[in-house]
């Protein structure tokens, strides 16, 4: 079965629709990655933040209200005729949810309960529901009126990745025609100080696979995707043609040194794409620019290309969006394959000489014009949890 990526909403550090997002993207820019002060105390750190102000929810939905939910509701009105036609013409029952995401509305919660320990009250309009990591399948289920399965995966940065997974397996089985899928996640107080006191974030733009790496910058988005078993109305018809995932369960917050688990994880994608490592066009690596991550990453990259493949990490441009990572890097491949053109890969240019090579994408480097490609995406988490994606030119 073709699982078809039909329409796409995202929005995050590089812009707020496609074209802003597409423009920066390949360009190497990112307007969004700031210098911040306020998230960590005595530190001012580099950001990927969304410019601009976010619409908030109807009113209808206001129990619903936090920053994570304004990001997914612009990146679902992008393609809100879309989705609203899905649910016509498939039925409320037959279109189904799964999001990833690792903060959901937790900085509104943290805010609610440092005001409880001030004054010994919540604030007016403090709801438990708003930190529910059930809010964003919750938010788009209200919506759109669905009652189809839904549900939110949390599998630190691997969500969204496991999301778009799960919304193909629901479409494998049976149980749904169609799925809304995808991740969000926006900037928290809480990741941003759990990861300053792992030592991971660096004050600086993130320099990923640089002997110079200092670890990761932060940011915050949201990536929506309609797949469904049929192609409809996207000129150059996309769909995710792969995907694998493995659990080396190696440490709490180290990756396996070998990578022995992302490489599992990525042949997987590739049995059930149906092809071999060399006909892969593209790979977007996690690539966050810390010491452990990016050591294991190139192990197991170079372990699988021997001949070499273009990557980039995409994170110098985004941030690292945690449980929206997935997604959001997926949808990057999904814009490389409408616009033929790939993510050039931004760091200073000093190699790690500790580190096998990579093969760069440089600036305006262009997708291989080929009737068939085939671009992965990477994603390891917390836990040895590692997916890998292969998004291509739907068959």
């Amino acid at each position: 079965m073709t699982a078809y990526l039909n329409a796409l909403g995202v929005v995050c550090a590089l812009g707020r629709d496609q074209a802003e997002v597409a423009s920066a993207l390949f360009t190497g820019a990112s307007p969004g990655l700031r210098l911040q002060s306020g998230w960590v105390p005595d530190r001012t750190l580099t950001v990927g933040a969304v410019p601009g102000e976010l619409a908030p929810l109807p009113a209808h939905l206001a129990g619903l209200q936090s920053r994570n939910n304004q990001l997914l509701l612009e990146a679902a009105v992008q393609i809100e005729s879309q989705l609203r036609a899905a649910v016509q013409r498939y039925g409320a029952d037959r279109v189904g949810v799964v999001m990833g995401t690792s903060t959901s509305g937790i900085e509104e919660a943290s805010q609610g309960i440092a005001t409880y320990l001030r004054d010994g009250q919540f604030p007016a309009g403090y709801l438990y529901d708003q930190q529910e990591l059930n809010a964003p399948a919750d938010f788009l289920v209200q919506w759109l009126q669905l009652t189809g399965p839904a549900y939110v995966i949390s599998t630190a940065c691997t969500s969204s990745a496991r999301a778009l997974m799960s919304a193909r397996r629901l479409l494998d089985m049976g149980l749904c025609d169609a799925v809304v899928c995808g991740g969000v996640d926006s900037l928290c107080k809480l990741t941003l100080n759990g990861f300053s006191a792992l030592e991971a974030v660096s004050d600086q733009r993130c320099n990923p696979f640089s002997a110079n790496r200092s670890g990761i910058n932060i940011g915050e988005a949201a990536a929506l995707f309609l797949m469904t078993r049929e192609h409809q109305g996207v000129a150059r018809p996309v769909a995710l043609l792969g995907a694998g995932a493995s659990c080396d369960a190696h440490h709490i917050s180290a990756p396996e040194p070998s990578g022995r688990g992302a490489v599992e994880a990525m042949t997987k994608a590739l049995r059930q794409a149906g092809i071999e490592a060399r006909q892969v066009n593209y790979l977007n690596l996690h690539g966050t620019a810390t010491q452990h991550n990016d050591a294991m990453e190139s192990h197991a990259v170079a372990r699988l290309f021997p001949g070499g493949v273009p990557c980039s990490s995409t994170k110098p441009l985004s941030g690292h969006t945690l449980g929206a990572a997935g997604a959001l890097e997926a949808a990057f491949c999904y814009l490389s394959l409408q616009a033929d053109t790939l993510p050039p890969h931004v760091w200073d240019g000093q190699a790690d000489e500790q580190l096998p090579p990579l093969t760069w994408v440089k600036p305006g480097q262009r997708l291989e014009p080929l009737p068939q490609r085939h671009l992965m995406s990477n994603s390891f988490a917390f836990g040895g949890n590692n997916v890998s994606l292969i998004i291509g030119d739907a068959p």
